[in-house]
């Protein structure tokens, strides 16, 4: 059992999802003041064959799955919280053949709604691909919602 439970969290909440697994996202770090995912680069994900640029909607995954897993690191159980609204400002293309970043915080918990914002990165996080906020609907932790998902990251999967 690793001594970052938020890290533990995050981890099994990412490997609940198929898709990230499919686009190889993996947790990079996890904190309280913040997650941060990485989405390595693949002939997959290109969106530009003449010049390798990721495609944008594998960047929009990385952010809002990073935005999404984020609520973890502030909530003390785990809760259902699909997203309620999403905004990505791209800054410049991703470079090819280099890996992505997504970072995530959570700057307001309301009794029903989370507020996150972050970024996209490469090299550095003050050079960002993208700025993202987002709001997550909180149903709470006894909410019905996909029943295996919560099974898996709750008790491990």
């Amino acid at each position: 059992m690793s001594d970052n439970p938020v890290l533990e969290r995050a981890q099994r909440f990412l490997s609940a999802l198929r898709h990230c697994q499919v686009l190889g996202i993996a947790v990079h770090a996890a904190k309280p003041e913040g997650l941060t995912l990485h989405l390595p680069y693949s002939t997959q994900i290109i969106g530009n064959p003449e010049t390798g640029v990721i495609h944008g909607g594998a960047i929009t995954t990385l952010m809002d799955t990073t935005c999404g897993i984020s609520t973890v690191c502030v909530l003390s159980e785990f809760e259902i919280c699909p997203t309620l609204d999403l905004r990505i400002d791209y800054m410049r293309p991703a470079e090819p053949h280099k890996d992505v970043y997504g970072f995530a915080e959570c700057y307001r918990v309301t009794e029903n709604i989370i507020f996150t914002r972050g970024y996209a990165y490469q090299d550095s996080p003050e050079e960002p691909i993208a700025h993202v906020v987002g709001a997550f609907m909180r149903m709470g932790k006894g909410a019905q919602g996909d029943s295996e998902l919560k099974r898996n990251i709750q008790g491990g999967v």
